[in-house]
């Protein structure tokens, strides 16, 4: 399994806003929710790749699924 690269908080924040979700909060952390799923999304540069693989999974989406969004 292809892995997703450590990337902009901004950039990962955009592209699951693609996917449909919106933001709830701001704060040291980004919240976001479409309506059953709630992520958390820290507000550092480069969000690891461990750490976006495991927002990636939270959110329902394989890797290359969140590849193509962003």
């Amino acid at each position: 399994m292809p892995k997703i690269p450590g990337i902009n908080h901004l950039i990962a924040i955009k592209a699951l806003q693609r996917a449909g979700f919106k933001i709830v909060r701001q704060g040291s952390h980004t919240v976001m929710s479409n309506g059953s799923r709630i992520l958390t999304i820290p507000r550092h540069n480069p969000i690891n790749a461990i750490t976006m693989g495991g927002i990636a999974r939270d959110a329902g989406l394989t890797v290359e699924e969140f590849k193509n969004l962003i």
